[in-house]
């Protein structure tokens, strides 16, 4: 059952039962390019899925499993999550966004469709307060869906596994602003 409807996009929390459909989200090696290294093996696609889980049991929000309107297959994974990275107080025990996107839906939007309103949903739910996100040096497809998103840079860089990641920060939307997307909380049947 899908917790948000965009225009093209259903958004639903994670499940057991999506795990085959996020291995074969994170199995091309493009996809996983830009994910510090990770691979898409059963330990690595399990442990994704129960932190994914983890954060919504422990904090109320979670990144979203994501599929086009109608149709079963997973394309992304995108949403705000708890984060501890081991990077510092100012990068661990936050709410960080993080969006990954199939290869078949590149160059679509599809990123900063699901992530408008997931980050909607967020400051509705959990009020309005920043959020990071950490992206890969070079990733410039992810800077630029940062930039639409309202994400600004921070002279902040963290290393993972020798992998620079620049520190990106959102500050708390104004409550009286426009909604970042157009969506519906879908309805029981």
């Amino acid at each position: 059952m899908p917790v948000l409807v965009t225009e093209r996009l259903e958004l639903w929390r994670p499940q057991a039962s999506d795990r085959a459909g996020l291995r074969a989200l994170i199995g091309p090696g493009e996809v996983r390019r830009f994910l510090g290294g990770m691979e898409a093996n059963d330990a690595d696609v399990f442990a994704r899925l129960l932190r994914n889980a983890g954060s919504w049991a422990l904090y109320g929000y979670g990144t979203f499993m994501v599929r086009h309107r109608g149709r079963p297959e997973i394309v992304g994974n995108c949403g705000v999550f708890h984060s501890w990275r081991g990077f510092g107080p100012s990068l661990d025990d936050v709410a960080e966004a993080g969006w990954i996107v199939g290869k078949s839906a590149w160059g679509k939007g599809y990123a900063q469709e699901a992530m408008a309103a997931a980050l909607d949903w967020f400051e509705r739910e959990h009020g309005a307060q920043p959020t990071l996100c950490m992206i890969e040096q070079g990733h410039r497809a992810s800077e630029a869906v940062a930039a639409k998103l309202g994400y600004v840079a921070c002279d902040r860089v963290a290393e993972k596994d020798e992998r620079p990641l620049i520190v990106y920060r959102r500050p708390a939307a104004n409550s009286g602003a426009k909604p970042l997307a157009e969506w519906t909380r879908a309805q029981p049947a």
